[in-house]
């Protein structure tokens, strides 16, 4: 009686120890993936040619083909595609170095003009892609699109990838430029996934006169309620370690809970049903504009390192996953029947994508020089034009989203959702490989200019985070921007340099309450003993009752 149930027993045992193996055995050789990636792009970094993002495509393409070879044709991956993979584990770290490591004066010297390319130019550009979208399909043989999927796509290829422009710029020679391209990028992936979430969460099929509004209030909602969230996460974790000084004891608890409040605050708003992107990265802006300065001296070059570590082994890993999941022949056996429609489809997104990018890319950039009295901060044409390019990569976002949106767990049975998930792979692939192997001739073109062209070639072959200084003055600071901001006399002031006028309330502010309180620059605390205490035995420590009135920098 009981020998055939120990029988099933043992089979299904086996079984599993099977499926475990294969995992195992995947596993190991994605990590030798991961490591030959970083090891090419490192031999192929001198010309600037290929960066880490192409060249973990290809050799995506290049495994998923002898995969596809040696699986006789049914699979072409080593992993199946998991939104909670992307969305809960690979992102966070790449949104969070990028507000960690941003260079705070540029980044709010040009906030007006970042958040109106991010977040209204990322509207303008969905609203330009739906519309296409809605009039060219019709056109075409796809069936089981609604209203609901065309304003997805919108949201998903409104989504873009600047890695490949970035990592041709110089922030030194081209700081305007390189802060907009920049803080856009990010700016525009958190409305990019803001706004997807706000247009599966309305019903769609029942419209009234109110949806828009109902629509629009809904996005401001999401966009500041998950700002404030990474603030206030942000500050909790400096005045934790402030008060607790963790570095007396252990410069290891120091480093740990800042990665957990990091990460604490990402996953904070998935709970609350926020956008974890816009979460994450105000918290890392505010980590590094307090807390960072709160850890001892070690902890800040091991927190510098291991952020920006994480970032580059989570980008890699994705774009070597969409490399070998562009081979997926589950996807392409439904387009077999009709390639044509596969490609004009492609061919329509990146139009539009293009067409979407120039809608907004030019006006608001000539509303913004209307603003700028100063012809150095007006954005030139020249520059015009390299911003435009730069958002016209697509990359991991939007291929999160296409999956979330065509598929389930992966997988899809339907043609209309396999053709657009085939398209978007089309996309990435052709936007990053072709775009960006354009990027470095195009701004030597557009930006001859002998000092940016050599800055290009030596300072950006390394990561900005390991190549700036990690201590005292390496790490940018608010109050460090608009050396000699005076006080503004009259309201005249207030309009015709508001960026300088915030900057110097701020700053009072800050010095007056937000320091003392959360610490920062200047309000390390001095404990006997401590590391910063052997490090500075010989020079006076700063202390908040050496702050001028008028909110200038600490005295020693």
């Amino acid at each position: 009686m009981l020998a055939p149930q120990l029988a099933a027993v043992f089979t299904k045992l086996q079984t599993l120890s099977t499926s475990d193996h294969a995992s195992v055995v995947s596993m190991n050789i994605f990590v030798a993936l991961l490591c030959a990636c970083i090891v090419i792009g490192h031999l192929l970094e001198e010309n600037r040619w290929m960066n880490e993002s192409i060249t973990a495509l290809i050799i995506g393409l290049f495994t998923g083909f002898i995969i596809l070879l040696i699986s006789g044709g049914k699979s072409s991956h080593l992993l199946v595609f998991s939104e909670d993979l992307f969305f809960i584990y690979l992102l966070p770290p790449i949104i969070f170095n990028a507000g960690f490591q941003v260079k705070k004066k540029q980044f709010f010297r040009n906030f007006m003009t970042i958040m109106l390319f991010g977040a209204v130019g990322t509207l303008i550009s969905c609203t330009v892609i739906s519309l296409g979208v809605i009039n060219f399909f019709k056109e075409m043989d796809i069936d089981s699109l609604d209203i609901g999927d065309f304003l997805a796509i919108g949201a998903i290829f409104a989504a873009t990838d600047s890695v490949c422009t970035l990592q041709v710029l110089s922030q030194d020679e081209t700081p305007l430029l390189y802060s907009l391209v920049f803080g856009e990028s990010v700016v525009n992936d958190a409305t990019s996934v803001v706004l997807f979430n706000a247009i599966q969460s309305f019903d769609l099929t029942n419209t009234h006169p109110k949806i828009a509004l109902e629509f629009f209030g809904n996005f401001l909602y999401l966009f500041l309620a998950s700002t404030v969230l990474g603030v206030v996460v942000g500050l909790v974790s400096a005045y934790i370690i402030k008060k607790l000084y963790f570095g007396r004891h252990s410069t290891d608890r120091e480093f740990a809970l800042m990665m957990l409040m990091a990460y604490l605050s990402y996953i904070m708003a998935e709970l609350f049903y926020l956008s974890g992107i816009l979460t994450v990265f105000f918290c890392g802006i505010v980590m590094s504009h307090y807390t960072w300065h709160n850890v001892t001296e070690s902890s800040r070059v091991t927190t510098k390192h291991a952020f920006a570590t994480l970032s580059f082994v989570a980008e890699t890993f994705i774009f070597l996953y969409v490399g070998m999941d562009a081979l997926d022949i589950e996807k392409w056996k439904f387009v077999n029947d009709s390639p044509g429609t596969s490609v004009a489809v492609s061919a329509v997104l990146i139009g539009l994508v293009m067409a979407g990018r120039a809608a907004f890319v030019f006006p608001l950039s000539f509303l913004s020089n209307l603003a700028k009295k100063s012809a150095s901060e007006k954005i030139s044409l020249r520059e015009q034009v390299i911003i435009w390019w730069a958002g016209l990569m697509r990359g991991a976002v939007s291929m999160a989203l296409a999956y979330n949106q065509f598929t389930r767990s992966g997988h899809t049975e339907v043609r209309g959702n396999a053709i657009m998930i085939t398209s978007t792979i089309s996309v990435v692939l052709f936007s990053t490989m072709v775009f960006g192997l354009m990027t470095k001739p195009l701004i030597r073109l557009v930006l001859p200019h002998p000092k940016a062209t050599s800055s290009m070639l030596s300072d950006q072959s390394t990561p900005k985070s390991l190549e700036a200084p990690f201590l005292g003055s390496g790490q940018d600071s608010f109050d460090d921007s608009f050396v000699g901001v005076h006080r503004p006399d009259s309201i005249r002031a207030l309009l015709s340099t508001p960026a300088h006028t915030v900057h110097y309330y701020w700053r009072k502010f800050d010095n007056a309450f937000m320091r003392p309180l959360f610490g920062g620059r200047g309000f390390v605390p001095f404990v006997p003993g401590s590391p910063t205490e052997r490090a500075e035995h010989n020079q006076p420590q700063w202390h908040p009752s050496k702050i001028h009135a008028s909110g200038e920098k600490p005295v020693r």
